[in-house]
């Protein structure tokens, strides 16, 4: 009996010491890897990584396009838009559309030409005697052709609205109509510009200039 107690006494012994000498072994181990990272040793992943939507790598060393943006051309009952709804355009393709705006006077890739369609004000609400409040809507159509080859590689509608309200005083009114439609515009205009931003990372205008030329009749 007292035999059998030594032996599972010594097991027990034991077996501290094996969870005595594993516990040991991972301090050591933490030890080890604090040192060396210390010492100014770093894990690194090496390569590049991952490219969010899978774009491929190649595409960002194409030269960015120059484009041309000439004046639209108003075909809306509403005079002395052409002008501001242009530099909407100049101002939203800079800001963010894959090309490089430059002037008229300069070499470009592509030239960028449109139109105004129209200009409606549709009543929103209004009383038994009058309108309370209205919104400007405008369509833009334009179009990107290739300076050299004069072949459209891009054509897009756009539509901008705003609403403002009616007031008793015309002159106020007629304020708040012009800041409505200054604002449809430039809603149209970045429309636009993303579209296009779109169709550049996408690759239309690449898989347009690969394409090759219909063979004659």
């Amino acid at each position: 009996m007292l035999s059998v107690e030594i032996h599972k006494s010594e097991r027990t012994t034991q077996g501290r010491r094996l969870q005595g000498l594993s516990i040991l072994s991972t301090l050591v181990s933490v030890l080890v890897i604090f040192g060396l990272a210390g010492c100014g040793y770093q894990f690194r992943v090496e390569g590049a990584g991952p490219t969010i939507g899978g774009a491929n790598p190649s595409a960002s060393q194409e030269p960015t396009p120059r484009l041309v943006i000439q004046s639209l051309v108003n075909k809306s009952f509403e005079p002395n838009l052409e002008t501001r709804y242009t530099n909407y355009l100049r101002h939203e393709f800079s800001s963010g559309s894959g090309t490089e705006v430059v002037p008229d006077s300069e070499a470009a890739d592509l030239v960028l030409t449109g139109e105004i369609l129209s200009v409606s004000l549709p009543t929103l609400s209004f009383s038994q005697t009058t309108t309370l409040e209205s919104r400007a809507e405008v369509v833009m159509m334009v179009k990107v052709e290739e300076t050299r080859t004069k072949k459209v590689v891009w054509s897009q509608l756009a539509k901008g609205s705003s609403e403002f309200y009616v007031t008793p005083d015309l002159q106020f009114n007629r304020a708040l109509q012009n800041r409505a439609m200054e604002q449809a515009g430039r809603f149209a205009a970045a429309d636009l510009a993303a579209r296009f931003l779109l169709h550049v990372e996408s690759g239309g205008l690449t898989r347009r200039a690969a394409s090759p030329a219909p063979a004659a009749p």
